[in-house]
């Protein structure tokens, strides 16, 4: 994308309603006004708050939105040009249930309180499968703490991946920890039982890896 598309896009996203871009020192001075107040400042209601973390274009933000009217979705990434993309798609599609916060992921616990939020979605990550990598994988024990500490008790995390590594890891990871491994699928299209809103919802990439033959694989647990 040329740099005069992405500055654009840049432009645009500050005339979103649905786009939050918080400095990152606001954050990290522990300012940022929504944190513990999504529902009742900015969604305007009580219903359950899902994420998807490195949301990328907000396919799957905006899908699950659009199937689950009573729930309300925030896409995070740190690449504007990109959810600039799903932001627009729900500008135009009228979603009130959809946010998207422009952050990095690591520092998710200065954007949401304890419990604030009932569910994640982690959407194709990058695998980092390089050793020197393994900081940034979003599936290791570091980042669970801190999802652990944003979810609500009975809060949830759903993986959805075309990384066999990806997926032998983050199993290996949470049976060795001793969570709770709800659903685990390796090829959720070629074998039955996965949850609609697993198959139901495909991003643009995904589609790729379909017709490619790759194996889509899916893993739900619950951090203890």
């Amino acid at each position: 994308m040329g740099s005069k598309n992405k500055l654009k896009r840049f432009k645009e996203n500050e005339t979103f309603n649905n786009v939050i871009q918080p400095e990152r020192e606001e954050a990290l001075a522990g300012n940022f006004e929504l944190k513990g107040k999504w529902n009742s400042d900015f969604f305007k209601n009580s219903k359950p708050i899902v994420l998807e973390l490195g949301c990328g274009k907000g396919e799957y933000t905006v899908g699950l939105a659009t199937h689950y009217p009573e729930v309300n979705f925030i896409g995070i990434d740190i690449k504007g040009a990109r959810l600039w993309r799903g932001a627009k798609t729900a500008t135009e599609q009228g979603l009130p249930n959809v946010a998207f916060l422009r952050t990095q992921i690591e520092l998710l616990e200065q954007y949401f309180a304890e419990g604030e939020v009932s569910e994640i979605w982690i959407t194709f990550p990058d695998p980092q499968i390089k050793y020197k990598r393994t900081k940034h994988r979003l599936t290791n024990a570091e980042f669970l703490q801190r999802y652990k500490k944003i979810l609500t008790q009975d809060g949830v995390v759903n993986l959805k991946t075309d990384s066999e590594f990806m997926h032998g890891y983050t199993l290996g990871l949470l049976h060795g920890a001793g969570h709770d491994v709800l659903y685990a699928n390796h090829d959720v299209y070629r074998n039955e039982g996965a949850p609609k809103e697993v198959t139901g919802i495909q991003t643009f990439y995904e589609q790729q890896y379909l017709d490619k033959g790759k194996p889509i694989t899916y893993i739900r647990f619950k951090i203890k």
